[in-house]
């Protein structure tokens, strides 16, 4: 393991962010270090055939999408992008509808697509269950409030989503576990159900939406619990395309803090 990726992956079992935290009360657990390893490159392409005509060239990769439509600002859209220097618009926003789905809120489209899954991994032997799904701008706000009066403003950013700024308010995001005790913890990663979303998120329209070592981009540490929906076809895009990130398929600078923007 060398520098950089120990030190990230130190920083990254340290703290729970993008408001996946539990509340201020008591302090994130931090576990041993976990087995988890830097997701595979991808694999070459096949070699060329022995004997026969040599083949033409590749197609090109289909890339990143550039879509810098209204969708991504409109909180009401699968296509918002919501993340430090992008928040709702209004900040308290809030779903014209929320389902149940085993005890958690998500929107009616979200929450379908997640008893889809969950019925999916649960018929391939994987364990899973939701650990958390909408939250408002009201109860980001107190979670909020409570880290900043524990660790500061710059300590809280590192735990929490500011009230406006969480993909959780948004009703379409949503945070898996499988009851191991990795539940909300870097360790999680290592799971078979960790393992399981990530290949099969995007058939039900999710995808994991803070990545290893991408936090320069999200402003997040890796979280393989969060997942986002985007529904099915834009999912299976965002993977064709090869992106790392939302921000990246969806043509918009990085976002690491609460900065100014970015230009692009």
């Amino acid at each position: 393991m060398d520098a950089l990726r120990a030190g990230a992956l130190v920083l990254a079992a340290a703290v729970l962010v993008a408001g996946c935290a539990p509340g201020p009360g008591s302090a994130p657990p931090v576990p041993a270090e976990p087995s988890v390893t830097a997701p595979a490159a991808a694999p070459a392409s096949d070699p060329a055939p022995a004997s026969g005509p040599a083949p033409g060239p590749a197609p090109p990769s289909p890339g990143p999408v550039r879509d810098r439509g209204p969708d991504l600002d409109d909180p009401a859209s699968l296509a918002v992008v919501v993340n430090k220097q992008r928040p709702l618009d209004p900040e308290d926003w809030a779903p014209a509808a929320l389902e149940d789905v085993e005890g958690h809120l998500l929107r009616p489209e979200a929450a379908a697509a997640a008893r889809a899954l969950l019925a999916a991994a649960r018929a391939d032997g994987v364990p899973i269950r939701i650990v958390s799904g909408y939250r408002s701008f009201a109860e980001q706000s107190g979670t909020y409030a409570g880290w900043v009066a524990q660790k500061g403003r710059e300590g809280a950013d590192t735990v929490s989503a500011r009230p406006g700024h969480s993909e959780h308010q948004t009703g379409l995001a949503v945070d898996v576990g499988d009851g191991s005790g990795c539940d909300l913890r870097v360790c999680f990663g290592g799971t078979a159900t960790a393992a399981w979303v990530a290949e099969h998120g995007p058939e039900h329209g999710f995808v994991v939406r803070y990545p290893w070592d991408e936090h320069a981009t999200t402003g997040y540490w890796y979280e393989p619990w969060h997942l986002r929906y985007l529904g099915p076809e834009r999912a299976r895009g965002y993977v064709r395309s090869g992106a790392a990130t939302l921000e990246e398929f969806s043509g918009l600078p990085p976002a690491p803090d609460y900065g100014p923007p970015a230009p692009g």
